[in-house]
């Protein structure tokens, strides 16, 4: 059973950092990646970083690229996604998922890409405010 625990969101002036972490079921983290997702009112989720957990390689949407930093804890089954410089656009709900882009789910625009996956956590809040 896929089930994704989110946390670590909040509310942060420009320029400000937040670090969000997933806890991930054994049957989720066992598909070999884990991403970050966002969706902010009105717009499409997309992803904007993912981590290739075999390989140890991770992935980033140019927006999160500098920025972002994607980790994970094996042993704790839990990912990580630094975030750094945050601006107001950052502002969304933050998810996690084991859905990454490759061959099957190729980036679009800006490096981002849609999730195919149907199993969500709750999320958590990200606001970028002054």
């Amino acid at each position: 059973q896929v089930q994704l625990v989110e946390s670590g969101g909040g509310s942060v002036q420009p320029g400000g950092s937040l670090r969000l972490s997933c806890v991930a079921s054994p049957y989720a983290y066992r598909w070999g990646c884990m991403a970050w997702f966002r969706q902010a009112p009105g717009k499409e989720r997309e992803g904007v970083a993912a981590f290739l957990i075999l390989a140890g390689s991770t992935y980033y949407a140019d927006s999160a690229k500098g920025r972002f930093t994607i980790s994970a804890d094996n042993a704790k089954n839990t990912v990580y996604l630094q975030m750094n410089s945050l601006k107001a656009d950052d502002t969304a709900m933050y998810y996690c998922a084991a859905d990454c882009p490759g061959s099957h789910n190729p980036p679009s625009d800006g490096g981002i890409w849609y999730p195919q996956n149907k199993n969500w956590g709750q999320g958590t809040q990200v606001t970028v405010s002054s």
